[in-house]
C-alpha cells in the first residue's frame, strides 16, 4: 500500500491525501479493475511513441495529423508539448501541421537548444523548399508567454530568418469577459502593443 502511495504522489497534482484516496478506491474496487489500469498503462507506455515528422504524442507513425491530406502542410505551429497541440486541436480552428519541441530553453534549468526538437524544425523547413507545392510559407510560434518561451520564439526566430519563412507568433491581448483592473501588467502591455485598427 505504501509502495502505490509513494508512486501516486509523484504524479503532478497529487499530493500525499490524493495519493491515499486513490489508493483506498482501488482497494475497494474488483480485481479486474486495477488489472484493467494497469494494463492501460503499460499500453499507453508500449504502444505510445513520438511521431518521426512532428514530435507529437502517437501510436502510428507519421501521426493522424501528418498524415492527413486536408491539413495544410506548408504552415506549422510550434507548440512546447503534446498537451498545447492537444490544446489547439480542441479549438478546431487550425487546420495545418504542428512541431513539438518537447519544451522550452532554459538555460538555468540546463535546457538548451539541443535539448529540444528545433534542428529538425530547421530541416523540415529546409527540406520543404525541395518541393514548391509543400513549401513551407510559414511558421507560427505558438511558446507559452513565459520568460522561457518568450526566450525561445526569439532564438527560433533567429535561426529561421535565413530560411526565408514567415514567422508569426500567437496574438497577445485583453481576454474575452475581464476586467481592465484584474489584469497583470504583462497583458495590458502585450494589449497595447499589440492593438488594431478599428474596421
Amino acid at each position: 500500500m505504501d509502495r502505490l502511495i509513494q508512486r501516486f504522489s509523484r504524479l503532478p497534482g497529487i499530493g500525499r491525501r490524493s495519493a491515499e484516496r486513490l489508493a483506498f478506491y482501488l482497494l475497494k474496487q474488483p480485481p479486474e479493475e486495477a488489472e484493467q489500469l494497469a494494463a492501460a498503462i503499460v499500453d499507453l507506455k508500449r504502444g505510445t511513441h513520438h511521431c518521426s515528422i512532428c514530435f507529437n504524442l502517437t501510436e502510428s507513425d507519421p501521426c493522424p495529423i501528418c498524415s492527413d491530406p486536408q491539413r495544410d502542410p506548408t504552415v506549422i505551429l510550434v507548440v512546447e508539448q503534446p498537451s498545447d497541440l492537444a490544446t489547439f486541436e480542441s479549438t478546431g480552428m487550425y487546420r495545418g501541421a504542428y512541431h513539438v519541441l518537447m519544451g522550452r530553453l532554459s538555460p538555468l534549468d540546463g535546457v538548451g537548444p539541443g535539448e529540444l526538437n528545433i534542428e529538425a524544425l530547421l530541416r523540415r523547413v529546409r527540406d520543404s523548399a525541395a518541393s514548391p507545392e509543400h513549401r513551407i510559407r510559414e511558421v507560427i510560434l505558438g511558446t507559452h508567454p513565459t520568460l522561457e518561451g518568450d526566450g525561445t520564439a526569439l532564438y527560433l526566430t533567429e535561426q529561421l530568418a535565413p530560411l526565408g519563412v514567415k514567422v508569426t507568433r500567437l496574438a497577445r491581448g485583453l481576454p474575452v469577459g475581464s476586467t481592465l483592473d484584474m489584469l497583470s501588467k504583462a497583458v495590458l502591455s502585450d494589449a497595447i502593443q499589440g492593438r488594431q485598427p478599428v474596421p
